[in-house]
């Protein structure tokens, strides 16, 4: 890599495995469009005896044991950001709130500034809050003094995926990826890529 290679780290948080298998395609997205990427997970912070009470909750931590957890130092290694998290009565997930709650440190010294954000989510239901989660996110970037890179309407598979020009989106229904969702997914972080690429220089 050289040194004007872009970096992108994708952070997320999966319950049951939708936001997992978003990121993977971000990750590989950004990869295939020239990025250097760090996909990394928040941390579980649920009981132990609530994750291992429900079986898909087990089996997806179980799944991403290979992925390391996010550090604040991935957030100061990039140059641009992807998160991902489902909703909670239509804010971000508490387990990505914690996360982001360490970064105080970075962005007090001005470390999260000038950095492209984007961002995706997951809901159980079409209306389930996914538009509130994305916004919830931006604000946080808003204090970061990131660069907000959502992909508006700019490509026609964000209209046939919902239309959510905020950030992917996906009916979390315990099925694969739609060809449409993925569609939406690989031109943000493409996008992402693209769009840090011309800010970095």
């Amino acid at each position: 890599m050289t040194q004007n290679t872009v970096k992108i780290a994708v952070v997320f948080y999966s319950t049951y495995g939708t936001g997992l298998a978003m990121a993977r395609e971000a990750a590989d997205a950004a990869r295939e469009a020239g990025a250097e990427v760090r996909l990394v997970r928040v941390a579980e912070t649920a009981p132990e005896a609530v994750v291992n009470g429900q079986d898909a909750w087990k089996a997806n931590l179980e799944a991403m044991q290979d992925i390391p957890v996010a550090t604040p130092a991935d957030m100061e290694w990039a140059d641009g950001y992807i998160l991902s998290s489902p909703t909670r009565f239509g804010g971000t997930a508490s387990q990505m709130r914690a996360f982001i709650d360490t970064l105080g440190g970075l962005w007090a010294s001005g470390k999260l500034a000038n950095k492209t954000f984007s961002a995706m989510t997951s809901a159980q239901n079409v209306n389930g809050g996914q538009e509130t989660t994305l916004q919830t996110l931006y604000i946080t970037a808003m204090h970061w003094g990131a660069i907000l890179t959502p992909p508006g309407y700019t490509h026609p598979g964000i209209f046939a995926s919902g239309g959510n020009p905020y950030g992917a989106s996906v009916t979390a229904n315990g099925e694969a990826l739609s060809d449409t969702d993925k569609t939406s997914i690989r031109h943000q972080a493409e996008r992402q890529v693209q769009l840090t690429g011309k800010l970095k220089g």
